[in-house]
């Protein structure tokens, strides 16, 4: 672990689709917004948008450990099978507003012709303003990573299968469109 890592959690959950029906950007980018609620109780709101040259954002807003989140996530790599998103994100807490960077993966590799492992690998770690954030309050780095390193690991660990669930209907909802006549 990083001197400045805040956590690094990764967890799998199997999608019961081939994998050439899976499309991992094309699932995040047009996620609906109660689709995404449904894949956490800590799921508030999301949408996407565009950076101001032209790449593909994913913005969600979720509460974690008591902490509003407001995330930025650009893509930064989209393939059908791997998409990598990269946040600078918003925490607002009692105390103040502040960010932590966020780097949010997620692959499919094929078990068989029919199925599919899903992996939601998250990882964060402090912005120069989190570190001032912390330090104004006297909080020491590794106080706060201890407390919040369980919380952001059972928030993935929650929403890894309910996602694989969201990108199984994604993928044969694409399945059935593509075999239905005209």
């Amino acid at each position: 672990m990083t001197d400045y890592e805040i956590v690094d959690s990764s967890f799998t959950a199997t999608i019961n689709a081939p994998i050439e029906k899976i499309d991992l950007p094309e699932w995040c980018f047009t996620l609906s917004e109660k689709e995404y609620q449904e894949c956490s109780p800590a799921h508030v709101a999301a949408g996407f948008t565009t950076t101001p040259d032209g790449r593909r954002m994913s913005i969600n807003v979720e509460v974690i450990g008591g902490s509003l989140m407001v995330q930025h996530y650009v893509e930064t790599l989209g393939h059908r099978d791997h998409l990598v998103l990269e946040s600078v994100s918003d925490i607002f807490t009692p105390t103040a507003r502040t960010t932590i960077h966020v780097l949010w993966e997620m692959s499919v590799k094929a078990i068989d012709s029919e199925r599919c492992e899903f992996t939601n690998h998250v990882r964060s770690k402090a912005t120069d303003e989190f570190k001032s954030f912390l330090n104004r309050q006297g909080i020491p780095f590794d106080v706060f990573r201890a407390q919040r390193q369980p919380m952001s690991i059972a928030h993935n660990r929650g929403e890894t299968p309910l996602f694989a669930e969201s990108i199984e209907r994604a993928a044969l909802k694409n399945e059935a469109v593509n075999r239905s006549p005209g």
